[in-house]
């Protein structure tokens, strides 16, 4: 059960987005909402000459109180729109460079139930929170919820997509998106490119079973697109309010990879996505 809510917010439009689908499923679960702001601070590295660069020093110094500033104004506006929600909540702030942000944000996320955040993008007038994304997914040991860029909660989730291939990630995915298919009227269990034994298809639907759930099983070939294609394509075609996979690769220093699957669907994922790693 969700009990634990948290849903990046960073002054963007999105912030709505986000907080509409925070809101929602905190009232349906009685749950507690927190609000994570990321201030992005300056990053700039400029080489400081050897007579101590006072110059340099004071336009970061500046750059770094101008970004302080515009965060206070947009704190405001962020504590006030949560204040009016009717759901215990709370509101936390980080200033920090991008690097420490999602490393900071990963670590908090991992007391929450769910992460809600954008699903990542890139448009020129926005932030690109990806490194966020893949560290909190890699990092957290939790899952996220990723909605789409200016997509606003079309009402309740009737129609869910489990992606499965018997993987440990789909397991993790299937088990953090229980609370969303026990709301669901219909549960879609999506095998692409089944193998010759089905057991592991089996024992989903005898797992789901178990929690009062009578998955749909379907099945479709890849044929020429990628998995994450063919998944994002029968999604459309069942008209899926929801998303539910594992999220593949791995975290390799500084640098997360995805697979290609993973990839395919964050990038171009028209339906909010529940994924966990």
């Amino acid at each position: 059960m969700i009990k634990d809510i948290m849903v990046h917010l960073d002054g963007s439009a999105e912030d709505e987005i986000r907080l509409e689908y925070g809101q929602a499923i905190a009232a349906a679960g009685q749950a507690h909402l927190i609000g994570i702001f990321t201030n992005l601070l300056s990053d700039i590295t400029i080489p400081i000459p050897m007579d101590g660069g006072g110059a340099v020093v004071q336009v970061l110094a500046e750059l770094d109180e101008r970004a302080r500033r515009e965060g206070d104004v947009t704190a405001k506006r962020l504590t006030e729109r949560m204040a009016s929600l009717q759901l215990p909540n709370e509101f936390r702030r980080l200033d920090e460079t991008y690097g420490v942000l999602s490393a900071k944000v990963a670590e908090l996320a991992r007391c929450a139930d769910v992460f809600i955040a954008t699903r990542p993008h890139r448009k020129p007038d926005m932030t690109d929170w990806s490194d966020l994304v893949e560290a909190v997914l890699f990092g957290s040991g939790r899952a996220l919820l990723l909605v789409p860029p200016g997509r606003h909660r079309q009402g309740p989730i009737r129609t869910v997509l489990v992606a499965w291939n018997g993987s440990r990630e789909a397991a993790r995915a299937l088990r953090e998106g229980l609370s969303f298919i026990d709301q669901a009227a219909r549960t879609i269990v999506l095998v692409v490119d089944p193998p010759e034994d089905m057991e592991s298809w089996n024992e989903v639907e005898r797992h789901l079973a178990r929690h009062d759930i009578v998955p749909e099983l379907i099945s479709t070939e890849s044929g020429n697109r990628g998995i994450g294609e063919a998944i994002l394509e029968e999604a459309s075609r069942l008209s899926a309010d929801l998303i539910i996979m594992g999220g593949y690769g791995h975290a390799r220093l500084r640098e997360q990879v995805f697979g290609g699957a993973t990839r395919d669907v964050l990038q171009t994922a028209a339906s909010p996505l529940l994924i966990a790693h």
